[in-house]
């Protein structure tokens, strides 16, 4: 091991630049050892077991191992190659088994169910109290109670699943990337907006090939799918994205869905629970899945009627203006924008040039400003792990410190899909001194062209505002401990801060302080401004359906028995059955491609998003009685919901700050389901 290794150094900032793609496995073997000296001492400790020798001692345990993993795995999804592919899958394996080895420490549970039975005469801090029982239920769930054959079983199960999920996401990723669709015939191009057709230019220039090149990767495809008049072309797209993992090739997941919810399974069962949705929910607002079944069921009762009206619109729309006979998946974006432009004589390529990026990031910045008073400056002597990234000294009204932000914006081969919001250092406070939390957002929008600076559509501003809302729990966390900070919340509760920032999109007050023209510096027209606010619940019923139908699809994988599942393929078009609109595409199927539950931690919690989005509108109905800027309201939102984390329970911290439960009326009257 070199002795040169920069992460088993002290250090604030993640010092990007001075790390080698060796040094990460022999700095996590040796952060490993660190905190197995570390449960150790407390082990060994001959002092009577109390809060702060065992529960505290052990939450400040493992620092080095968790800024170092923290950096690992997000350079894994944001700027990965090869060799860091094949360390996570080394190292995914230890981990696992250290964090079962903590678990499944007989003596270090001994300790801590000692003071969790003394918990009534400790006298402890809402806070304290909270960590506790985390603690404990970390043990109790997780095999603590287990005789040792079994717990053996655990170690094996977790250490099986640890590798499916990185080769799960690794598939995903080469399936993304090595697809491109090269058109050379620019005739064929048509309906596709110019800048677009640049950008696509520039790729295939890039890449030593004529022509133009799409790939599907989200600033390509999106567009790609709702502008190309070709609608051939459009097929061979949307085939190639619904089939990702699903060629039984070697980079196939079929195996890796079936064997992922199995295991799954057999770990829930192993722990006493019924599946592993059981398991899941029990740490969440939603407790079951039968709450969850009847959540989904009955959104999807208002949505569905909606939902089937607007696609024979579509449909009718369609024949009208193309003859087409029979709507299929690849034609729901093109002829849905094609809808959206002729009733509202608005479309992206006319928002576009209002929303470039460093406005948009100059605007949530205002935003913020206006909400809870803080302040982004912009520098420079910050280490970056890419070019693209930008870094800022996030300060509050007094120029205290409050976070370190990062933002990278840009699609690249080594960049996972989608957009994140993650965390290099955590919120505490440690020894009398608040160490302030290093937050990141990733995303994946349009590049900027020779020609073009970078241009986001409408969907892609609402994308940065939600991940943006996420970063803003993390700078604004202000707890104790680093377990209950910032966004460390019950996952149902975790899209509350993300969704209710979009909603600032949408306001003219909030529009009006960003959206100007890249060129002339001309305002966003009023008229433009109205025209989104209606068309915000253009086909919202489909939308609902859609992400209802997601919600089921997860429950079916992990809501069950899943035993008996031998054709991934079979068993989706039986979940979806309730919520089908469009045919069915036979060589196309979701869960293999499907990363939020199958790599990422949306297991059994996909539901979630809708079930934010009724806490959301009901925020954002608070916000709006009183002014969006409200500074009495932001307080409120501040003080209950962003800097409290996960301190208490959530439906406690949601009325504290609300004054009442959430009304899921709001939701659906926002969503224009039912009337106001």
């Amino acid at each position: 091991m070199s002795i040169h290794n920069i992460l088993l150094f002290e250090f604030d900032y993640a010092p990007f630049s001075k790390i080698k793609t060796e040094d990460y496995k022999p700095a996590i073997l040796r952060s490993i050892e660190l905190a197995k000296a570390e449960i150790d001492e407390i082990v060994s400790n001959k002092e009577a077991p109390d809060f702060k020798n065992t529960i505290e001692a052990l939450e400040f345990s493992g620092q080095k191992l968790d800024r170092v993993t923290s950096i690992f795995f997000n350079i894994n999804s944001a700027e990965t190659n090869e060799q860091i592919q094949k360390t996570a899958q080394e190292i995914s394996p230890l981990l696992s088994e250290f964090k079962n080895d903590v678990i499944l420490n007989k003596a270090l549970f001994e300790k801590i169910k000692t003071v969790f039975d003394q918990r009534e005469t400790l006298k402890l801090t809402k806070e304290q109290e909270t960590l506790l029982e985390k603690k404990y239920k970390a043990f109790t769930r997780n095999g603590a109670n287990l005789p040792k054959d079994k717990q053996q079983e655990l170690r094996d199960i977790d250490k099986e699943l640890s590798q499916l999920k990185l080769k799960f996401g690794e598939n995903v990723l080469a399936e993304t990337n090595r697809y491109e669709l090269q058109v050379t015939d620019e005739s064929r191009l048509g309906g596709l907006p110019q800048s677009f057709k640049e950008e696509a230019r520039g790729i295939a220039e890039s890449k030593d090939k004529d022509g133009w090149i799409f790939t599907l990767e989200y600033p390509s495809y999106l567009p790609f799918m709702k502008y190309a008049d070709d609608r051939e072309l459009r097929k061979e797209m949307a085939l190639a994205f619904g089939s990702r993992g699903f060629h039984n090739d070697e980079l196939d997941n079929q195996e890796n869905v079936l064997k992922i919810a199995k295991l799954r399974y057999q770990r829930a069962k192993l722990l006493g629970f019924n599946s592993h949705a059981h398991f899941v929910l029990e740490e969440r607002m939603a407790e079951t899945p039968e709450k969850v079944d009847s959540f989904l069921k009955e959104m999807l009762e208002k949505a569905k009627p909606a939902a089937e009206k607007e696609f024979k619109q579509l449909e009718n729309f369609a024949k009208d203006l193309d003859e087409i006979d029979q709507l299929q998946k690849w034609d729901s974006a093109y002829y849905g924008e094609k809808l959206r432009q002729k009733l509202f004589d608005l479309d992206d390529e006319k928002l576009k040039p209002y929303f470039k990026l460093e406005n948009v990031i100059d605007g949530v910045f205002m935003v913020a400003n206006k909400l809870y008073g803080l302040k982004f400056s912009e520098v420079n002597d910050v280490d970056k792990y890419h070019p693209d990234v930008k870094t800022f000294q996030v300060t509050d009204e007094l120029d205290y410190p409050v976070a370190l932000f990062y933002a990278d914006f840009h699609p690249r081969p080594g960049k996972r899909d989608g957009a994140w919001m993650t965390i290099y250092k955590q919120q505490s406070v440690q020894n009398g001194k608040n160490e302030r939390p290093h937050i990141s957002i990733v995303c994946n929008f349009t590049k900027p062209t020779k020609k073009e600076p970078s241009l986001l559509t409408f969907n892609e501003v609402t994308t940065l505002f939600h991940e943006f809302g996420h970063a803003l729990h993390g700078m604004l966390a202000n707890t104790t401990y680093p377990s209950l900070s910032g966004a460390n919340v019950y996952w149902d509760f975790v899209e509350l801060p993300s969704q209710v920032l979009e909603n600032w999109c949408y306001e003219k007050e909030s529009l009006q302080l960003f959206a100007k023209h890249y060129k002339t510096g001309e305002p966003i027209p009023e008229d433009y401004i109205q025209k989104i606010k209606e068309s915000a619940n253009f086909m919202e019923g489909m939308a609902t359906v859609r992400q209802i139908s997601f919600g089921m699809l997860d429950l079916s994988w992990h809501g069950i028995d899943p035993t008996g599942i031998t054709d991934v393929k079979k068993h989706e078009e039986e979940a979806f059955a309730p919520t089908k609109l469009f045919p069915e595409v036979g060589s196309n199927c979701m869960s293999t491609a499907f990363s939020h539950i199958f790599q990422g931690g949306y297991s059994a919690g996909y539901y979630s998003y809708k079930w934010a989005e009724v806490l959301d509108a009901d925020t954002f109905e608070y916000f709006t009685e009183h002014g969006i800027f409200s500074k009495d309201i932001a307080d409120k939102f501040r003080e209950n919901i962003l800097s409290k984390g996960g301190t208490e329970h959530p439906m406690i911290l949601y009325k504290r700050f609300r004054g009442k439960e959430p009304q899921p009326e709001a939701l659906l009257r926002r969503a224009g389901l039912i009337s106001k």
